[in-house]
């Protein structure tokens, strides 16, 4: 079985050792953005599953400059640990959509800062105009930069259920262009849909091998408290992942990922104020823990990963 630091895949936390030499953590900051999704350029109310906060309820106060929001982040981390290295994470709604002037203000005052050694933008994919694009390559000759964007499923049925308001055309396009600039392309991906089964979920895992990605977030669905999902959920309640599905679900996704892949997420932790369902996943930490021992059963597993 082929181990990446004591992991039987390509974790975040190893690749991050393996480019600076040492563990590297996470400040989540808020740029002050909306999103197309809401506003009405595209729709309103953004993706049925999304929250007010934009899934950024874990960010930085955005009435704060960044320099005082990355101040603020680490002294919360140095209370758990000890740190020197840093990304500076724009999560809060579409980090690009914004003035490109705006932009480059805000993500050269994170980068400026010498603890920080990557800029990661969460966004979506028709968010990235050309200058745009070439903001962030710029940017990334000084500091390395990845783009996070929020695929969600390569379903297009899914998709509209979601409102994610683009199709999968658009998503390749903007992979390709960041690619060509040298930037890196992290992919957002739910489990647990709606109407998705593991196979369904399954081909969004064998699409996402055949693009130019280098990394994945792999997320729970949480029904989140103000969301239109949570006031389908109370109309027409539909199933939800129990933990050992979960579980299973996530280790067979890892298991047919092509292997370069980086790992970025095996789940995720609602905010535990909004969160309706799954109640189980409450504590990230267990989950995790039993996705590990999952993986540690399967002593004969060498993966699944296919090209086709």
């Amino acid at each position: 079985m082929m181990r990446w630091n004591e992991k039987p895949y390509h974790s975040l936390d190893y690749e991050l050792k393996r480019r600076f030499g040492e563990k590297v953590y996470r400040l989540t900051l808020n740029g002050g953005m909306t999103c197309p999704n809401r506003d009405g350029r595209i729709g309103y109310g953004g993706c049925i599953f999304c929250s007010g906060g934009g899934s950024g309820e874990f960010a930085a106060d955005p009435s704060l400059s960044i320099r005082q929001q990355i101040e603020a982040a680490k002294k919360l981390l140095e209370k758990k640990r000890t740190a020197r290295r840093y990304i500076a994470y724009f999560q809060a709604y579409t980090n690009t959509y914004a003035p490109v002037s705006y932009l480059e203000t805000i993500f050269t005052e994170a980068i400026s800062c010498p603890e920080i050694v990557l800029l990661s933008v969460a966004t979506r994919p028709d968010c990235l105009e050309p200058p745009v694009v070439d903001l962030l390559a710029r940017l990334n000759q000084r500091k390395p930069v990845w783009v996070e964007l929020g695929l969600q499923t390569v379903h297009e049925d899914t998709a509209s259920f979601l409102r994610r308001g683009y199709p999968l055309s658009t998503f390749e396009d903007a992979v390709q262009r960041l690619r060509a600039q040298g930037i890196e392309v992290v992919t957002h991906v739910i489990l647990g849909l709606p109407g998705e089964d593991k196979e369904r979920m399954l081909k969004t895992i064998r699409y996402l091998n055949t693009q130019d990605i280098q990394g994945i977030k792999l997320q729970l669905l949480h029904i989140l408290k103000g969301t239109d999902l949570a006031a389908l959920y109370a109309q027409r309640p539909f199933h939800v992942f129990t933990m050992e599905e979960y579980v299973e679900t996530v280790v067979s996704c890892v298991e047919h990922l092509r292997p370069e892949i980086v790992v970025h997420r095996l789940t995720g932790d609602g905010p535990k104020d909004l969160l309706i369902a799954p109640l189980w996943s409450r504590s990230k930490r267990h989950v995790l823990n039993t996705i590990h021992q999952a993986f540690s059963l399967k002593d004969t597993w060498q993966g699944k990963y296919s090209s086709s």
